[in-house]
């Protein structure tokens, strides 16, 4: 990322799907994005961000919102603002995860989710990198990693990854060493 874009200092991750509509409970898909030591944990449970902690301690992991004027155009369902510089140094990569909200709706699968994608903007809205993220065959996927953002010698890069857990949010949580 910054490689190719040397003066790139913020970010915009767009996080998008679409859901089939159904006549029982509907799947709630929702954004989260982890900081993670070099170790792959995350540094604290408070460097989770989702929709009940809506930025990390130090803010420069946080969620754009229509209000603050930092929500980008109008296709994601989530944006998530990164400040590269302000990220902690012992942050090695920031994973973004979109789970299905068991509490909301009921219990859901990514069965249901059709035409996900991460994507990378800056602040212009230009987009830097996109990645769809298969879900076809995700029948008992009810959590995704859907990518990262790590550091690479003085920058920053991109990994789509779109690996699921039968095992929802408590799977994330376990892997990443977060308390719920």
């Amino acid at each position: 990322m910054t490689a190719e874009n040397p003066d790139l200092n913020r970010l915009v991750v767009g996080l998008g799907w679409s859901v089939v509509a159904s006549k029982g409970p509907q799947a709630e898909p929702v954004a989260a994005a982890i900081l993670c030591a070099r170790d792959g944990s995350a540094l604290s449970n408070e460097h989770m961000v989702f929709f009940n902690q809506l930025a990390s301690p130090e803010g420069s992991v946080g969620y754009s919102t229509e209000d603050s004027g930092a929500f980008l155009g109008e296709e994601d369902q989530e944006q998530i603002d990164v400040d590269l510089p302000g990220v902690p140094e012992d942050v090695a990569k920031i994973c973004f995860v979109v789970y299905i909200d068991p509490e909301l709706r009921g219990p859901g699968t990514f069965s249901t989710v059709r035409d996900a994608y991460i994507r990378v903007a800056n602040t212009d809205n230009f987009e830097l990198l996109r990645f769809d993220v298969p879900t076809s065959a995700a029948t008992n996927i009810n959590a995704m990693v859907f990518g990262e953002l790590y550091r690479h010698a003085s920058g920053w890069k991109f990994r789509a990854i779109g690996q699921g857990y039968s095992t929802g949010l408590r799977g994330v949580a376990a892997d990443f060493r977060v308390a719920l």
